[in-house]
Formats: structure tokens, C-alpha cells, sequence
């Protein structure tokens, strides 16, 4: 402001030129001081249309903001019911496939409310009356209704599994440490999950990331409880030529089930069966858009399990797979894996998206059909406090079961369906429980 105030005074002398008189050896002159006054009001009026003009310019970039973000959040409106109603259609094919199998009251049930859903999806297109976020909680809903309804195996409700959720959990009924020592603080372990013979019923084994805590590439295995106890008479089995191989394992998860050990692949959306008597691998890729993986979405509750993306798990009713993916905004999936012997392929035949966000979650295993998820309370204690079953496709927040630990990072979860034990990789610690219905 003030080189601006100099230059019209400046200017004002520069504009005003007057006569001298010589006098007494000096040159007298009159000057009229008005003409040096500062126009003030001149001033002010210019600094007013300033402002003015600031306040036009300052409202017209936020009409450009509102009708730039206005056309964005139009296409994302629009890119988004493009999507709901793809997923629609696929999800009333998937429908009319169950219904034709069970053809009962529940399917009925669920075809009407996918056909309101539909109808709200349509008046989307032409209104803003309904909630997006409302339309995409229906529409999880009843993709797990669906799967739901979906064909089950015949021994999905087992002995156990007839009685509902866990009600306790013991305090460690086994404790030991594992067997490369306790500074490698990743991996998993527990006892054999389903026997393909006779003498492996008794089998316990451990699965330690050897790389960085991240990778591994070996399985050993004991045939008794007496020799894992002792570290003795063990076998083992090298899964990958390296750590960074395609068939090596990556990340704190795995289960060793009939006579194949599954676990997440390195660097990839896919599971891998290593079987323990062929020594080939077989694949299966995680279906969903987006699937996390490379540490995107760990178990991160408090404090990160580094690279446990893709978490692999055995109960009463075969095997599934935890995880997460972008479309379902990083919340948990659970998919079921089956292994066909004859045909010699591994696949996922049913998913279920959670609204439980993975990195609020310390860990998960599952039982009975039904995911459990633990979250930390302090260096000594892990609380179950979230099930989402999968018969029904509820959720069920309100558990407050405590698990007690020796040490504060939990690696990985896993349960046992013939001791009913939950077995924990606690910080090269190895952990059981016993569980109670």
C-alpha cells in the first residue's frame, strides 16, 4: 500500500508548476497547498471497488469448486448404481440358481427383497432420495443371505457346532516355544486338523517365517504330542526352493490340513496347497475387487502383524480363507476353500463380506462355521469380541471372551476341530486353549 501512496503524491507534484520571483538573492515562489492534498475519498471509492472485485472473484472460484466437485461426485454416483446394478444381476442369477436347488419360503423372501432393491437402485438413477450407503448395506446383506442359502455340507453343524457360539476359553493348556527359538516371533502352528491315516492323528506342527518374520519356506512336523513337546523326532519339508519363490509362503497363516499344508502365496491374491506326500503345489486366487495384499491390510489393531493379509483357516466344516478387498473398503471376507482329490483342484465356492474393518482387528480363526475376531487389551490379555457366522450371515459384537498371552504381538489364531483347541503364535511363543460351547 505504500509504494502505491508515494506515487500519487508523486505524481500530484510532478502535475503542479508555478513562477518564481527573485529576492534578496533568492528565488521566492507561491504554491497553492491544496493541490498536494491526499484525495481521500478518491481513495477510499478505488479500495471499495478493489474489495468488491476480490469478493466476485472469491465467489466465483467457489461456484467453479461447487460445480467441478458437483460433476465428480455425479460421476461417482453414477459409476457407483453402474456397479450396484451389475452386482444386482449377478446376484439374481446367483438367486434363481438357489432357488431352483432349494425352492423354498427363504428364497421367496430373498427374491423380493433383491427386486425392492433393485427398484430403489432405478429411482437412484432419476432422484438423490435414497442413500448410496444404505443401498450398498442391502446389498451385502443379502450377498450373504444368498451365499447363505447356498448348498451346505451335510456335517456343517457338527457335534459341537450344534450348541452356538464359544462361552470360554481356558487359560493356556500348552505352552511352549518354537522350535528355531524365540526371537523368531512369526508363523503358526497346531495340531494336525483333519487325518488322511492312522498315524497321523497324533501330528502337531509349526510353520516359522524364517525371512524378516515375513517368509518362510519350510513345514516341520512331529508325530506325537510327546515329540513336539520334547523338540524330537521331527520331519521337514521344504514348501519352496526360496523365500521369495512363488510357492513360499508369505505372511503369519496357515493350516495343515489331511495331508497338505495351505497357506498364502508369496506375492500374490492366491492360496497355495503344498501337498506333504506329492511335494507339488496347487493354487486358488482370491476372488473380489481389489484383494489386499503385500501388507496393505494386515491385522493392525494396536500393533501391525506385518504382511498377515490373507489368513487361512480350518474348522468342523472344512477350510476358509479371512481376508479383505478395496470393494469391500477393507473390511473382512470370508471365503470357503474346497479341495477336490479326484478332479486335483482347489477352489473358493462361497464368499461373505463383514462390516468389521481388518485393521481394527488383532486376529481371527474360525469355528463351526462361524469367524471369530480378537482385538488387543494389553500385553497379557487378547479379547474375542466379534462373530459373524456364516450360516446365517449375522454379526454378533457383543463378546467379551479373554485370551490370555505371554507376550504382547500375536501372530496368528487357528483352531482345532478334533481338541476343539485354539492354538496362538505368540511372539515365538506357541499357545493352546481349550474351548467351551
Amino acid at each position: 500500500m505504500l509504494p502505491f501512496l508515494l506515487l500519487l503524491l508523486t505524481s500530484l507534484v510532478n502535475a503542479q508548476s508555478v513562477l518564481g520571483l527573485s529576492k534578496d538573492g533568492s528565488c521566492h515562489c507561491e504554491v497553492n497547498s491544496t493541490m498536494w492534498s491526499f484525495p481521500v475519498l478518491k481513495y477510499e471509492a478505488v479500495l471499495l471497488q478493489v474489495k468488491t472485485c476480490e469478493g466476485s472473484l472469491s465467489s466465483l472460484q467457489e461456484q467453479v469448486q461447487s460445480k467441478t466437485y458437483l460433476r465428480h461426485q455425479g460421476l461417482y454416483t453414477a459409476l457407483s448404481l453402474r456397479l450396484l446394478g451389475q452386482e444386482l444381476s449377478q446376484l439374481e442369477i446367483g438367486l434363481s440358481a438357489v432357488h431352483t436347488q432349494l425352492n423354498n419360503t427363504q428364497t421367496q423372501k430373498l427374491s423380493t427383497e433383491v427386486g425392492k432393491l433393485r427398484k430403489d437402485v432405478e429411482k437412484m438413477q432419476v432422484s438423490d432420495t435414497i442413500n448410496l450407503k444404505t443401498v450398498k448395506e442391502n446389498l451385502r446383506y443379502l450377498k450373504n443371505s444368498v451365499e447363505s442359502c447356498k448348498t451346505i455340507p451335510k456335517d456343517f453343524k457338527g457335534k459341537y457346532c450344534m450348541k452356538g457360539l464359544i462361552t470360554n476359553i481356558s487359560e493356556p493348556v500348552t505352552t511352549s516355544t518354537s522350535p528355531y527359538g524365540k526371537s523368531y516371533i512369526s508363523g503358526s502352528w497346531g495340531r494336525q486338523a483333519k487325518m488322511d491315516a492312522e498315524g497321523e492323528k497324533d501330528s502337531y506342527w509349526v510353520q516359522t517365517l524364517l525371512n524378516s518374520h515375513v517368509y518362510g519356506n519350510t513345514l516341520r512336523v512331529y508325530q506325537t504330542y510327546e515329540d513336539f513337546m520334547a523338540s524330537v523326532n521331527h520331519k521337514d519339508y521344504t514348501l519352496a526352493p526360496s523365500y521369495n519363490h512363488a510357492d513360499a509362503v508369505e505372511g503369519p497363516s496357515g493350516v495343515l490340513y489331511g495331508e497338505a499344508l495351505y497357506y498364502h502365496c508369496y506375492g500374490s491374491a492366491d492360496v497355495c496347497r503344498y501337498d506333504l506326500k506329492t511335494k507339488s503345489v496347487k493354487r486358488a486366487t482370491l476372488p473380489g475387487t481389489g484383494v489386499g495384499i503385500k501388507n496393505k491390510f494386515p491385522y493392525c489393531y494396536y500393533d501391525c502383524r506385518p504382511h498377515s493379509d490373507v489368513d487361512v483357516e480350518a474348522d468342523e466344516t472344512g477350510l476358509w480363507v479371512i481376508y479383505t478387498t478395496l470393494s469391500n473398503h477393507g473390511n473382512l471376507v470370508v471365503s470357503r476353500l474346497v479341495w477336490d482329490g479326484e478332479a486335483q483342484t482347489l477352489t473358493v465356492t462361497q464368499t461373505w463380506e463383514t462390516r468389521l474393518f481388518k485393521k481394527a482387528v488383532s486376529n481371527a480363526f474360525m469355528v463351526c462355521g462361524v469367524m471369530y475376531a480378537t482385538r488387543y487389551v494389553n500385553d497379557y490379555r487378547e479379547e474375542v469380541f466379534y462373530a459373524f457366522d456364516t450360516a446365517t450371515g449375522k454379526e454378533d459384537n457383543s463378546l467379551a471372551l479373554p485370551l490370555e498371552k505371554v507376550a504382547k504381538g500375536v501372530a496368528s489364531l487357528g483352531y482345532n476341530p478334533i481338541k476343539r483347541q485354539i492354538y496362538m503364535y505368540n511372539d515365538g511363543y506357541l499357545l493352546a486353549y481349550q474351548t467351551y460351547f
